[in-house]
């Protein structure tokens, strides 16, 4: 990729800065219509809020009661999509609302069924209402005392990093150059003041790049005020942000397949309890933060709360003992009432398209579930913005990276779709590599391997946070793999055993964070 960079004399047609879910759905929009792209990223691919969701595919149910009826109906679209494009990361997941009043089962059930309405062609299943009976068999750990019933429906689950690494893949596999450890140092201008290029450091090597382009596209989502202020430092703040956690507990605090989902808690949002790689992930909170930061840490009162309510419906109450690993994300949220003289565009309730005085194109806001949509939205204004062809946006078909049918038969690979048999192959080749990395969870040395040579993988924290899940499924198991996945890297990347002793320090280190104590 570097090589790449080096050797590309013409202006690219787009510079995307930022590789979250916003910024490599819009490389790989723009590399499937023919357009140059480059895509630089700060840290890791995904390091920041696309790696630390609630792991949910969904159309929104709460937006019903707000009546934003084409958000939901949008987003649900997405979602079908989403599963058809990606069926190795994407799956049905059932979610169960209990009901502990009378009035609970028909008022979440017509919701519910207007849910399936809105759904269309593109729904995963049909809701219906449950007696006291079926509810406890979908979910065996509830809470039986003077629960009436409840209502199932269907929705989508993901592993969002995963499909984040797939996605780049993906627009690799169709000429996007991508780097990450690369962070945008500067902007640069035409004769006009028009933005018209980049300058990055490569923090490996200390190389810095020039790029020229046509287009600018800041994807930085929570970060996105901060690249907008180095085209113009008075720019009125476009973001506000909030965090939400996440507490990992095992699978026995929940049982069975289903997801447990409480529409309304105390502070008015709705708390999940899924079923996850092995585990039960509970959440998630709602807490202004008055600045962004890259490792945002849980607070106290938001530990305390998912406690606090998951303990009112699980009949064996988690407690700070049970837990795992705790995971902190922020929201890319956009101001309501914007000021400013640039133009901006509103394409819908849930993302925002803002183009700055300069020509900087700015996308933030939406959610996950809606990348395809805005990266489509993003590269039609980058296309009229700098001149660009005019090719219609090929997505809502693309097969995104790994694409498998069945892939459930590939066990423990699964989220690798296509690509297990090739980490496969490198440990048939290298017994050793079959080695499990911990008893507590399932991944291989083979994986490690595969994710150096082919997913960009440099760090330990890339491998155990991101390639793999163990950081955010078992902080305490990711910190006793550590020395292993260092040497593995070290051979890998020619490093040597400073480096690895170095790697492991940061790590754990890090991965404090992620234990609740």
């Amino acid at each position: 990729m570097i090589a790449k960079v080096r050797n590309h004399t013409e202006p690219w047609d787009i510079v995307v800065i930022g590789g979250g879910a916003t910024g490599m759905g819009v490389a790989v929009d723009a590399a499937a219509r023919g357009l140059s792209v480059v895509l630089l990223e700060a840290h890791d691919f995904g390091k920041g809020t696309s790696s630390r969701s609630t792991k949910l595919v969904h159309g929104g149910v709460r937006y019903l009661e707000q009546g934003n009826i084409p958000l939901v109906m949008s987003a649900l679209k997405e979602r079908g999509l989403m599963r058809q494009n990606a069926p190795h990361l994407v799956h049905d997941l059932a979610f169960v609302v209990p009901n502990y009043s009378w009035w609970e089962a028909p008022f979440y059930g017509i919701g519910l069924k207007l849910y399936d309405l809105l759904a269309g062609r593109y729904g995963f299943g049909a809701s219906k209402l449950l007696s006291k009976e079926e509810t406890l068999a979908l979910l065996p750990a509830l809470e039986p005392e003077e629960l009436r019933g409840g209502v199932v429906y269907y929705d989508g689950q993901f592993d969002d990093s995963r499909l984040l690494i797939h996605l780049a893949m993906t627009a690799a596999d169709h000429g996007a150059v991508l780097l990450n450890y690369c962070p945008v140092t500067s902007l640069s201008r035409d004769a006009e003041g028009y933005i018209n290029g980049v300058t990055a450091t490569d923090q490996e090597t200390s190389e810095v790049f020039t790029l020229s382009a046509r287009v600018v596209v800041n994807a930085t989502g929570v970060f996105s005020d901060s690249i907008r202020h180095m085209a113009d430092p008075a720019a009125d703040p476009l973001m506000v942000t909030s965090q939400g956690i996440h507490l990992v507990f095992d699978r026995s605090f929940l049982k069975g397949d289903s997801a447990l989902m409480v529409p309304r808690t105390s502070d008015g949002r709705v708390l999940f309890v899924i079923p996850w790689h092995g585990h039960a992930v509970a959440g998630t909170t709602d807490t202004p933060v008055d600045a962004p930061t890259l490792e945002p840490r849980p607070l106290e009162e938001e530990i305390e709360f998912i406690l606090e309510t998951a303990a009112r419906f699980l009949v064996r109450p988690p407690t700070r003992a049970d837990v795992l690993a705790v995971f902190a994300g922020l929201r890319p949220l956009v101001q309501s009432d914007q000021k400013g003289s640039g133009k901006t565009s509103a394409l819908s309730r849930d993302h925002v398209i803002h183009v700055d005085t300069s020509g900087l194109l700015t996308i933030t806001g939406g959610k996950w579930t809606t990348y395809r949509h805005m990266a489509e939205d993003c590269v039609n204004h980058a296309i009229t913005l700098g001149k660009l062809s005019d090719v219609e946006c090929p997505t809502k078909n693309l097969r995104i990276h790994g694409y498998i049918e069945n892939s459930p038969s590939l066990g423990n690979l699964e989220v690798y779709g296509s690509d297990a048999a090739k980490i496969q192959a490198i440990a048939a080749n290298s017994p050793a590599l079959t080695a499990q990395l911990h008893p507590a969870l399932p991944y291989i040395a083979a994986e490690v391997v595969w994710a150096a040579r082919e997913e960009m993988a440099r760090t330990v924290e890339d491998v155990l946070a991101r390639h793999t899940r163990a950081l955010f499924l078992n902080a305490s198991a990711a910190i006793a793999m550590a020395g292993s996945v260092a040497n593995l890297l070290a051979t890998e990347l020619g490093r040597d055993q400073a480096w690895a002793t170095a790697q492991v320090k940061e790590f754990t280190q890090l991965a404090q964070q992620y234990r609740v104590v």
